[in-house]
């Protein structure tokens, strides 16, 4: 026998292997379209769209069926009685974290955002502590995002009115946010530090949102052994783990326990607090990958919401004239917007959810996966399975939202103009893993908003007629098109 038989019966033997394993494991799954060897069902996802694959892939299979990107299933859970059932009735169940190789190569289980288990619950419990600001000096959280309020309204002075881009600017007051919050000081907006971290923060997502990085994601053995955008990911996640480290560092060696000033000396604490326990989770490690979650979840995401928000109110400027409006009435001229005046303004509240309902930011959000083995609506779901969750199919139901692909703030208006929540209000996901940064993004997005409301007119320099709203990208992250602005002080 010549070795190329041999090699051919070889070849053929794992190939009728993979096709009975996958044959025998889609027995007990939901249903889904048929997965072709090694690849799955990745010819029939349009990675630039996953949305709209999606959509059309439920129409065939129902609510809840399953796709093979790669050799791995996925649970897809769409609209909001399967998202529901899952993520909120069977939370504990589905709230592991779903693989995702190109983070398992940087962040190897620790932080918040991509860990699991007892670690994931432990880093959780104490961001959402520090957000709330239990222990972290005196100054509130909603004085900092104040405070960089009103450092924004004062750049974009500079501007004089004349036409510019607002993406690098929208995206300082975001990571100086976060910036005082981990490290306790802001920067100046021409600090080369400062810029160098946006621009490593930026360029992340900008390669996070590509088709290459899905194919990764999807056949893993490509971040080892091929060349390719990815090299750069890693490349850039590596300077932001030595700038963390370099910051840990300075904040060990001014550290007074008795006085801690923000995020990481409250870290360093508990560290030492839990320094003759083995099993802590409370390491440098686990620092260092909290603070990068922090910065990576609360700065591209606010940025790139608040950069639509002025998209949508340039479109639209009769809602933009209602926001004004309301702004006069409640807040007036003289003093800065505060969280408090936020109930008292329900037609500003409704724009700013409808913002968020309209952009989609995160189509589907961070994969889930379930932890232990789950019978759901009569299928077997194998403990460690990718649960994805259509985040899209809940904010964009079309019985919940009329003619959901138009903006219209009227989605969150009672029929006598009061605010009106909604259940389908899920932009941050649902269920136990919800955004830990919620709570901090709508009082950003509150507060810059209303500021520049309060401080300038937004005006177009070209016809309205000409301004896209959709999104360029619909993968990882929905992100606007291109637009200059003007913003003429009041």
């Amino acid at each position: 026998m010549t070795l190329g038989v041999l090699l051919g019966l070889v070849l053929s033997c794992l190939f009728l292997l993979s096709l009975w394993r996958q044959s025998s494991e889609r027995r007990k799954l939901p249903p889904g379209p048929t997965p072709l060897p090694i690849i799955g069902n990745i010819l029939q996802v349009d990675l630039k769209d996953i949305s709209k694959s999606l959509k059309n892939l439920s129409k065939v299979y129902g609510p809840v069926f399953t796709l093979y990107l790669g050799r791995k299933p996925a649970v897809v859970l769409y609209g909001y009685e399967a998202v529901k059932e899952a993520l909120i009735d069977n939370g504990e169940e589905f709230a592991g974290r779903g693989s995702i190789p190109v983070f398992d190569k940087i962040n190897k289980g620790l932080g918040i955002v991509f860990s699991n288990g007892r670690n994931w619950k432990a880093m959780r419990r104490f961001s959402l502590m520090a957000l709330r600001n239990f222990g972290m000096g005196k100054r509130s959280i909603e004085d900092r995002v104040q405070e960089e309020a009103r450092c924004l309204v004062e750049e974009l002075r500079k501007t004089n009115g004349s036409p510019c881009d607002p993406t690098f600017i929208l995206g300082c007051a975001p990571c100086n946010v976060i910036c005082s919050i981990v490290f306790q000081n802001r920067f100046d907006y021409k600090d080369k530090d400062f810029l160098n971290l946006m621009n490593n923060l930026n360029k992340n997502v900008e390669i996070l949102s590509t088709p290459w990085i899905q194919i990764c994601n999807n056949f893993p053995a490509i971040i080892d052994y091929l060349p390719g955008r990815h090299r750069e990911l890693l490349e850039n996640f590596t300077f932001l783990k030595h700038y963390f480290l370099a910051k840990m560092i300075e904040h060990q060696e001014s550290l007074d326990i008795n006085n801690p000033r923000d995020f990481i000396d409250c870290f360093l604490i508990k560290m030492e607090q839990e320094k003759n326990n083995p099993k802590t989770e409370f390491t440098c490690e686990n620092l260092i990958f909290s603070a990068g979650d922090l910065f990576a979840a609360g700065t591209e995401t606010t940025s790139t919401t608040l950069r639509y928000s002025l998209l949508l109110l340039l479109k639209y400027p009769e809602v933009t004239a209602k926001v004004q409006k309301e702004i006069d009435h409640v807040i007036g001229r003289h003093r800065s917007p505060s969280m408090q005046d936020r109930s008292h303004m329900p037609y500003t509240d409704a724009v700013l959810h409808e913002i968020q309902r309209y952009i989609d930011l995160l189509p589907t959000s961070l994969p889930h996966a379930v932890t232990c083995d789950i019978k759901f609506r009569n299928y077997l779901i194998p403990k460690g399975t990718t649960v994805i969750a259509s985040v899209t199919s809940v904010l964009h139901d079309d019985k919940e939202f009329p003619n959901p692909e138009r903006f219209d703030p009227d989605h969150f208006l009672d029929e006598n103009g009061k605010f009106k929540k909604s259940d389908y209000f899920v932009p941050f996901s649902t269920g136990k893993r919800i955004c830990v940064g919620e709570g901090l993004a709508r009082m950003e997005l509150f507060l810059f908003l209303t500021t520049i409301l309060q401080n300038f007119n937004l005006k177009s320099p070209v016809d309205l007629k000409d301004l896209d709203t959709n999104p360029v990208n619909n993968g990882f992250v929905s992100v606007p098109s291109e637009f200059q602005i003007c913003f003429t002080p009041i």
